[in-house]
């Protein structure tokens, strides 16, 4: 079926003759019909708007338009803009507020071709590492829906690992593509932050985030980030960089690369299948050529304090504008003090209030300097960190995850075990690095498991190629969990 396919494999198709993107889109929609009522990966989906689209791309194909991605069909986390469509972040407080613009990378896809179809689940406005926190209730796992999904893009990995679309946008704050690609067995990449435009994705924490995508093999993923990523001046935080042909730097080699293991990665929390996947990995990696180098980050210890001070501080200022004036939904109150108590207490989530009094508290007078002032410095160091050991590794390896999925409610009244599940992904975050995660084995009970690769800022070429090679010497990407 076209909706299994991966990116090169449909456009291939495409250009023969041998299907249309009308195919691959209904494919997808009867994919999603089928098996998402389980899976709940996606929140909303216009299937009339979806075929027409599709429709538009084989009449384009047929006059002879070219695009990297002409007829693929793409779903979105809901928490970038898309003219038209619902956007609210898996919380109420929005309520059917429906985007009136679209966000620039949406544009870029629809530029090269892509048909922009569906809203998929996450962790309320980005903020858990589970997709528990969502107002539309969790997705599960597709290897065994006991299990989560990860977050908070959970539905977005869900729908590519389920084959209910060809790939898809996350975004990634502290882990939030790297983390669930690895749980649920695809391939998630963080681009370097300035990269990829935000203009149009909901922020959460603004220092941190970053768009990327979810694909089923690295190539796609090569593809994805050629039409996503540039400058683009609605964006203050983007980096007017000259964008390669990530394409071309799959040169499937590794050869004399240099890759460095951390010490400080060796954490007592990492779990024995997974220390051993990652490791065999590595070894692959060395065999095709790499050489392996224990490398040391000194602050990584303080990776996960810092992150959560930084995260929240921002957090709270970024939300205080959904207060039920402007848009979304709205408690009425007797005066303005009180209807703003009443919307956002019954508009947000748990976590999402957990985060806002925490930011909130960081920022205040007198613990300003204590805290996020301390947490900015202490940044700058894990940053130096990182930028001293680039000096003499091309690229960092580590597991992307200390564990393989947990089960569904596990850790929902324990924030912080929920907190190190990103533990060895908040501080490519921190530093501003590009990070992808690919899948590497499974656990005894048939859990996904992931390698993480982090690369310099804007070491995209590097890191994509050395991501492809050891997928090229591994089946670990083709394998699908069994849903019918």
């Amino acid at each position: 079926m076209p909706n299994s396919l991966t990116i090169h494999q449909l456009i291939e198709r495409l250009n023969a003759g041998e299907a249309t993107s009308l195919q691959a889109t209904q494919a997808c929609l009867d994919r999603i019909q089928s098996v998402d009522p389980e899976l709940n990966a996606f929140i909303s989906f216009d299937a009339e708007d979806a075929l027409s689209k599709a429709e538009a791309a084989d009449q384009a194909r047929a006059d002879g338009k070219k695009g990297l991605l002409m007829g693929v069909p793409v779903a979105i986390k809901d928490v970038i803009a898309v003219k038209g469509h619902p956007l609210n972040c898996a919380s109420k407080i929005l309520g059917d507020f429906v985007s009136p613009y679209d966000a620039t990378v949406i544009r870029k896809l629809r530029e090269a071709g892509a048909v922009v179809f569906g809203r998929v689940n996450m962790d309320e406005f980005a903020m858990g590492s589970s997709t528990e926190n969502s107002c539309h209730g969790p997705s599960r796992n597709p290897w065994d829906t006991d299990y989560i999904p990860g977050g908070s893009s959970g539905g977005s990995a869900v729908a590519v690992a389920a084959d209910e679309c060809v790939a898809s946008l996350g975004s990634d704050t502290g882990g939030s593509i790297r983390q669930p690609a690895a749980l649920c067995g695809c391939v998630g990449l963080k681009p370097t932050y300035g990269r990829v435009s935000r203009y149009g994705l909901v922020a959460f924490a603004s220092s941190l985030d970053q768009i990327g995508p979810f694909t089923k093999d690295v190539r796609d993923a090569a593809v994805m980030l050629q039409v996503i990523a540039g400058s683009d001046e609605r964006d203050s935080t983007s980096v007017p960089e000259t964008v390669p042909d990530y394409s071309a730097s799959l040169t499937g080699g590794v050869k004399g690369l240099r890759i460095g293991i951390p010490k400080e990665y060796q954490i007592d929390g990492l779990n024995p299948e997974v220390k051993e996947a990652v490791s065999l990995a590595v070894e692959s990696l060395s065999e095709q050529g790499a050489e392996i180098k224990e490398i040391s980050l000194p602050h990584t210890e303080y990776a996960i304090a810092t992150y959560y001070i930084i995260a929240t501080a921002e957090a709270s200022a970024n939300l205080a504008r959904f207060e039920g004036v402007r848009y979304g939904a709205r408690m009425e109150g007797a005066n303005p003090e009180e209807m703003n108590c009443k919307t956002r207490g019954a508009g947000f989530g748990e976590e999402v209030k957990r985060r806002i009094i925490l930011g909130t508290y960081v920022l205040s007078s007198g613990y300003y300097d204590a805290y996020y002032l301390r947490a900015q410095k202490v940044r700058t160091l894990i940053r130096q960190d990182f930028m001293k050991a680039f000096e003499e590794v091309d690229l960092i390896a580590s597991p992307t995850t200390p564990t393989p999925a947990f089960k569904i409610g596990e850790k929902v009244a324990d924030p912080l075990q929920m907190y190190l599940s990103d533990i060895y992904t908040i501080s490519c975050n921190l530093a501003g690095l590009c990070g992808i995660s690919i899948p590497c084995g499974f656990s005894d009970n048939g859990l996904p498991i992931g390698l993480q690769l982090l690369g310099k800022p804007f070491g995209e070429p590097e890191l994509l190629s050395a991501a492809h090679a050891y997928e090229q010497s591994t089946d670990w990407h083709t394998r699908r969990p069994k849903l019918d």
